[in-house]
């Protein structure tokens, strides 16, 4: 069955509660915030979270483009604070970008234009009793060059005397100038006891379904997705060659191995068959594409096999 998907405020929110409770506190899994004290930021922020900083929701049919997220920032200690808490930001600091972008040399990000964002809340006040604030950015995509990579850091620099994170006290809001990320609808079939093409009318197995995913960009020239077989945590890794400003040809398709690792591996599911790119398509290689051409060849076939047998499965990606 296909997971369901929780949104990234979700998640935090979980997070967040989860530090209420004392209990938590004391298992060896957490941060024992009674040994270090009180820590401000956000808990889905910084490089840990990096890639799920990358803003690739589907934008309005506004003009602009619009695209408004939430995010949380979060008092992290072992008991909930007794006075209120004023926490300040600095917002779009150009320092930081640089610090970033000469850490990381994969993509180079631009500041984000001024007229392609709205950030009002420099401060906020967490009253007594409570840890956590829930914060809103608004991003104008239709504002920006699509070829070209944006950064919108949110960094605390303020919170009344107490600490803040070192490693979580930013959040880096950003744009991958990658044409191929943004919101799907995703089709996945899966076969069993094939391996090779089933024949045509043959019924699709259990665990075959239709939802939304994200296509997640890495760089200019790469992108991952999810495929739906098994735990919905083994991801296609796709690279690509632009040779113009409007088309794309020589993409490359590959199961991220860290992934097959973690979860085919243990489960004693092997790969039979890498993926392949078009599957079902007349796909060539070394053809220059448009950008609407190439949309049509996002779906990518695999096998493998476990201890029932062969697994013949086709993800298909079709933009919203």
């Amino acid at each position: 069955m296909k997971k369901k998907l929780i949104s990234k405020l979700s998640i935090l929110l979980l997070l967040v509660c989860g530090l209420t409770f004392s209990s938590c506190l004391k298992d060896s899994r957490f941060v024992d915030f009674s040994k270090v004290g009180t820590i401000v930021e956000f808990p889905l922020g910084g490089n840990t979270y990096f890639g799920q900083d990358a803003v690739t929701a589907a934008p309005d049919t506004t003009p602009k483009g619009a695209i408004t997220l939430q995010f949380a920032v979060n008092i992290a200690s072992p008991t909930a604070p007794k006075t209120a808490t004023t926490i300040t930001f600095s917002v779009d600091d150009p320092a930081i970008i640089t610090a970033y972008n000469a850490a990381n040399s994969a993509v180079q990000y631009l500041p984000m234009p001024s007229n392609a964002y709205v950030y009002t809340q420099t401060s906020v006040t967490i009253p007594a009793g409570q840890r956590t604030a829930i914060l809103t950015v608004t991003f104008y995509k239709n504002l920006l060059d699509p070829s070209k990579s944006y950064m919108l850091p949110i960094r605390i620099i303020g919170a009344g005397g107490l600490n803040i994170s070192s490693n979580m006290g930013t959040t880096y809001f950003h744009f991958i100038g990658n044409p191929f990320a943004g919101s799907y609808t995703q089709t996945f079939s899966r076969y069993n006891g094939f391996s090779s093409p089933p024949p045509a009318g043959t019924p699709k197995s259990g665990g075959s379904f239709v939802g939304p995913v994200t296509i997640y960009p890495v760089t200019p020239t790469q992108f991952q997705v999810v495929s739906g077989y098994f735990t919905d945590n083994v991801n296609y890794e796709v690279t690509f060659q632009q040779p113009d400003a409007t088309h794309f040809q020589n993409f490359q398709i590959s199961l991220n191995p860290d992934d097959v690792a973690a979860n085919f591996t243990p489960s004693g599911i092997a790969v039979t068959q890498q993926p392949v790119f078009g599957y079902g398509t007349a796909y060539a290689p070394n053809t220059p594409y448009t950008y609407a051409q190439a949309l049509a060849f996002l779906t990518f076939q695999y096998t493998v096999q476990n201890s029932s047998g062969f697994r013949y499965n086709i993800d298909q990606y079709v933009h919203n």
